[in-house]
């Protein structure tokens, strides 16, 4: 049984600080991944963004392993998410990535293993909306992909606009089908199914911000929709936020565990953008399936 602990930064098993944000928690083969973008001694806004991955047979002993990419693009790099390909079981990267701020683009990549090298495939994938911000990517049960992604441009009812689409059957690619968008001026979002339906989680935008944001719930029986609002899991009855975090992943584990990952974002005590805290916390259900709020747990044990 792990035991996480939200306090203190989290170590390699070299001691070294863990510097490895915005991405995402994954189990492949036995063993969890964690991807992400180090940052280092940056404001985060510039080209020496990284994308990386470590490796843990227990969530408590982190192997590091190197970056992603094998080639990485000139531009400012976020959000790696990872998932295992069903038709051949080969591992893909979708990266949200910018030649010149902010003139956003989807790249993928792909490897043979999780560890990558992944080779990028695609520099700027087409899909519905323009200007793509944060996203998530997730495969049904069926082995269908799906990606939920941000829309930056104002169309009249607010910017940052959040969608679903449907991916391509090797998750290379977009098929255009897309669900309309679920609300506006929000990012950083997570999709994943469970009890029966598709869950979407996001926050208001809050770009690097210390305060945190909230994670709004939303719930469909199909990722096209139509999707509806359930509630807020990191706001308090007073409006407050709960954990002073932006959301970057809900990673489903074994035995069923829903985990809500969240960056810290000017939680470090050294001044290193990349020692960021990161907050994990196992989503609490009600007797329906339904995420309950967050408990701001500074230790998490399952």
């Amino acid at each position: 049984m792990p035991t996480i602990q939200n306090h203190s930064a989290r170590r390699d098993v070299h001691g070294e600080v863990i510097d490895c944000h915005d991405g995402c928690l994954r189990f492949f083969g036995g063993s969890y991944f964690l991807y992400g973008t180090a940052y280092g001694d940056s404001d985060g806004f510039t080209p020496a963004n990284r994308y990386v991955v470590y490796a843990s047979p227990n969530l408590k002993d982190w192997i590091p392993r190197g970056d992603l990419l094998a080639a990485p693009l000139p531009g400012v790099s976020y959000r790696p998410y990872v998932v295992r390909r069903p038709c051949d079981g080969r591992y893909v990267l979708w990266f949200n990535w910018y030649p010149e701020l902010w003139e956003g683009r989807f790249g993928v990549a792909v490897s043979d293993t999780p560890e990558g090298p992944f080779e990028v495939v695609d520099e700027a994938v087409e899909v519905s909306q323009p200007e793509p911000g944060d996203h998530n990517v997730a495969v049904g049960a069926d082995g269908t992909g799906w990606l939920i992604y941000t829309s930056i441009p104002d169309r009249g009812q607010g910017d940052h606009g959040m969608s679903v689409e449907r991916l391509s059957g090797d998750l290379c690619s977009s098929t255009g089908e897309n669900s309309g968008f679920l609300d506006f001026q929000v990012e950083a979002p997570s999709l994943f199914e469970h009890a029966g339906s598709w869950w979407a989680l996001f926050g208001n935008t809050c770009c690097f911000c210390p305060e945190g944001a909230g994670a709004r719930l939303y719930r469909a029986q199909h990722p096209l929709g139509p999707w509806a609002f359930v509630r807020d899991i990191n706001r308090d009855d007073d409006g407050g936020v709960i954990v002073a975090g932006q959301q970057t992943d809900v990673a489903p584990l074994p035995g069923g565990v829903l985990l809500f990952m969240a960056d810290r974002w000017g939680s470090r005590g050294d001044g290193v953008k990349g020692h960021d805290l990161q907050h994990w916390e196992p989503l609490a259900l009600d007797d329906r399936g339904v995420p309950r709020r967050l408990q701001n747990l500074p230790e998490a044990s399952w």
